[in-house]
């Protein structure tokens, strides 16, 4: 007989938990609610995805396939191996992040499952529910994704795209506040393309040492920049602010669903001492990242030759000349010159195209109409622009330049009816 204190169900209807309400992903929504209707006669060239292995254009060194199948057939990792990582892979990847004057070693590496799962972590151990953290706009959705599914709440700084999408840091600054926990940073970025200066970097530390405010540095394009610029890394320039940086095999070297990355602790002043245990217990929530990825990953770091890696950038940076200089020159449209990572993002003068809304309804049309399906930035939450992919076959950046100068031409109207009825341009 049931305890008169023991709820019973009356029928299966079993509810969804909490977090699973809270989680929300803003790209999955928008592009599974988008009318994606390509063109009949053309084929579609999809600028939208982040993902650089899509068109098979971009192989990767048979050095790092070797060093994978090495360890399957040396069948010594096929057991569980510890949560953290093994040791001599999180000493590799010490080896790998160091810069002078800033040593790291093994203990300052936690592998994980993916950038991704690096990134919940270092979310989770900084942030208590209630709490907030700081995040860019426009910036990758992933962030308010994780967070707000563990109940943290999350407020955007703006990004500013007339300045190679700086921070604004007066803007960033006037958000901070007694539930601030912490400030994440990304750089280079996803989806603006931009590199950071160093100046740039030590102004954001420089307000983070100022408030207290720990870091997290989402840096999984690290190195992925084009000539004229320069990558630093959060960690190589802090004196003061302890930083969680975040990355992985993912984007550099073209394994996203390897799902190996890493966060790599910079501390100072021992202010990461109860970070650290947390770090740890939270990994062992799901007992680290595939044995066999993280065992070769010694190998991969360190024999990569160069030349891949060079000429992978080489090719996106083409790719990423060719698109500004054929875009800058459409009417209506305002390309933001990349810096480095893989995109580029694109303004639209919407109130040049008279009967189109906004972003969304952009880019639904170009699908429709021209069969390329580029991201909309409401996607990032800043209205008016979109995101384009720059790993794609060359062959189709002339293509799809093709037709979205087409469609623009086709919709774009240079002199606009304002609403007292007189004519502007």
């Amino acid at each position: 007989m049931a305890s008169k204190n023991k709820r019973m169900r009356m029928n299966w209807q079993v509810p969804a938990s909490k977090m699973s309400h809270q989680t929300f992903n803003p790209i999955r929504n928008i592009v599974d609610t988008m009318k994606l209707t390509p063109h009949p006669d053309k084929e579609m060239i999809a600028l939208s995805i982040g993902d650089p292995t899509v068109f098979n254009n971009l192989p990767i060194p048979e050095h790092i396939n070797q060093c994978i199948v090495n360890k399957v057939q040396g069948q010594k990792h096929n057991g569980y191996n510890p949560s953290i990582g093994y040791e001599d892979s999180r000493e590799a990847v010490a080896k790998y992040s160091c810069t002078p004057g800033r040593p790291l070693t093994a203990k300052d590496v936690i592998l994980t499952g993916g950038c991704s799962m690096a990134l919940d972590l270092c979310i989770c151990v900084l942030a208590n529910p209630g709490q907030t953290i700081l995040v860019p706009r426009p910036g990758f959705s992933i962030y308010k994704t994780l967070a707000e599914s563990h109940g943290i709440l999350v407020k955007t700084y703006n990004l500013q795209p007339e300045k190679n999408w700086e921070i604004d840091l007066d803007h960033l600054e006037s958000l901070i506040d007694d539930t601030t926990a912490t400030i994440l940073i990304n750089n280079p970025s996803n989806p603006c393309g931009s590199v950071f200066s160093r100046n740039h970097l030590l102004s954001i530390l420089e307000l983070a040492k100022r408030h207290k405010i720990p870091i997290i540095a989402d840096e999984i394009y690290e190195h992925f920049v084009f000539s004229g610029n320069q990558y630093h890394s959060l960690g190589s320039l802090s004196d003061d602010v302890p930083i969680l940086s975040c990355s992985g095999l993912t984007k550099r070297f073209l394994v996203p669903g390897w799902r190996l990355g890493w966060v790599v602790i910079h501390d100072r002043h021992d202010a990461f001492h109860e970070v650290r245990s947390g770090l740890l217990r939270l990994s062992q929530r799901l007992l680290g990242p595939n044995s066999i990825v993280q065992a070769a990953l010694p190998e991969i770091l360190s024999g990569t030759p160069q030349h891949f890696f060079e000429e992978t950038l080489h090719y996106v940076e083409e790719n990423a000349k060719n698109f500004f200089q054929r875009i800058s020159r459409i009417p209506g449209l305002r390309p933001v010159e990349p810096q480095g990572a893989m995109y580029m993002m694109i303004g639209i003068d919407i109130d040049h195209f008279p009967g189109i809304k906004d972003d969304v309804d952009f880019t639904e049309r170009l699908v429709k109409e021209q069969s390329v399906f580029c991201l909309p930035a409401k996607c990032f939450q800043f209205p008016n622009f979109f995101r384009i992919v720059l790993t794609i076959p060359k062959v189709k950046v002339s293509t799809a330049c093709d037709r979205i100068e087409e469609f623009c031409q086709q919709h774009y109207k240079a002199t606009l009816t304002n609403g007292t009825g007189s004519h502007s341009s």
